[in-house]
């Protein structure tokens, strides 16, 4: 009998260790209102992040990994023409696509980053492959480009990740003389953050940058420790928002040394940081989640693509009042 009833207890144990498990995803923060969406764009948009949520919480309930739940769920958000990262990137200056993504594994602070890919199909995981196959954690350009050749990832033309409407917003910009981030009044960034059942921690984010950017522009995205962060000892950040800002404050690493160092919970420090930005004249926010399981968003915009998964069921949200 006493056998039977520790089996059972073990049995029990591992079914709540396996439901333990959070996901949250952004697609970007700004002037997010119904007002400003184009005809269906608002449902698109919906379905999308729940696709995201849907492929990761795919991995996650099987008692897969932080880290291949957080690129999974980034490579579909690059895939949808409805958010900047991948197809559907805002362009730069001269027309093109210059895309940039990180990810960093909270077990060991692995990290691996691009940036100024221009063919490779999916950025994230050219990210994974510098953090796994590389000596190196960042990556540029046409050597970025080059490595993920060499690793087989899938290669297409700067042409297919144009939108007609990507094309539009810089016609704009020019025609008007905005500045970069004038255009539109989103910043774009796709990110995920993840606990597994195990208690481990990741985070991914991915970007076209600004509108119009001109002078090889880097923002917080593939700069660790500003736009990506993951740490088992505090959590997993992924940002979006005036990069510039973000990375002046560390945004990401900062969040977690709050927690570590303070002993703070998730959204306190999130908020606090955020604060900051905004103090420095920056917005944007941020997802958080830590190994105990923490998950929340913390962002000083009118509005956040989002989305959140655990055993319990997935949610999306866009509005700032949701």
């Amino acid at each position: 009998m006493r056998l039977l009833l520790a089996i059972g207890a073990l049995a029990m144990a591992s079914e709540a260790a396996a439901a333990d498990w959070k996901l949250v995803i952004h697609g970007g923060a700004g002037v997010i209102e119904r007002a400003n969406m184009l005809a269906g764009q608002e449902r698109e948009i919906r379905a999308a992040l729940d696709r995201a949520l849907e492929a990761g919480s795919a991995i996650l309930v099987r008692g897969g990994s932080a880290l291949d739940a957080v690129e999974a769920s980034a490579r579909v958000l690059e895939d949808d023409p409805n958010f900047n990262a991948g197809r559907g990137a805002v362009l730069t200056y001269d027309g093109i696509v210059e895309l940039d993504a990180s990810i960093m594994d909270g077990r060991n602070r692995a990290a691996g980053a691009v940036t100024g890919v221009q063919h490779t199909k999916n950025p994230i995981s050219l990210a994974r492959k510098v953090m796994e196959k590389s000596e190196h954690v960042f990556l540029s350009s046409p050597g970025a480009d080059d490595f993920a050749r060499e690793q087989g990832l899938e290669q297409v033309p700067n042409a297919y990740f144009i939108t007609p409407e990507r094309q539009r917003q810089l016609e704009e910009m020019k025609g008007r003389k905005l500045s970069a981030f004038d255009v539109e009044l989103k910043y774009g960034t796709v990110g995920a953050v993840a606990v597994d059942s195990q208690g481990h921690v990741a985070a991914a984010t991915s970007t076209g940058g600004l509108t119009g950017k001109r002078w090889d522009r880097i923002g917080d995205s593939p700069v660790i420790g500003a736009g990506t962060y993951a740490d088992d000892r505090a959590c997993a950040v992924s940002a979006t928002g005036a990069g510039e800002y973000f990375i002046r404050v560390g945004v990401a690493h900062e969040i977690c040394a709050r927690m570590r160092m303070k002993g703070e919970n998730a959204q306190t420090a999130a908020d606090a940081v955020i604060a900051e930005v905004g103090d420095l004249g920056g917005s944007g926010g941020v997802i958080v989640v830590t190994p105990k399981g923490e998950a929340i968003y913390s962002f000083n915009t009118p509005g956040m693509y989002r989305g959140m998964a655990s055993a319990k069921g997935r949610s999306v949200a866009i509005f700032g009042k949701e």
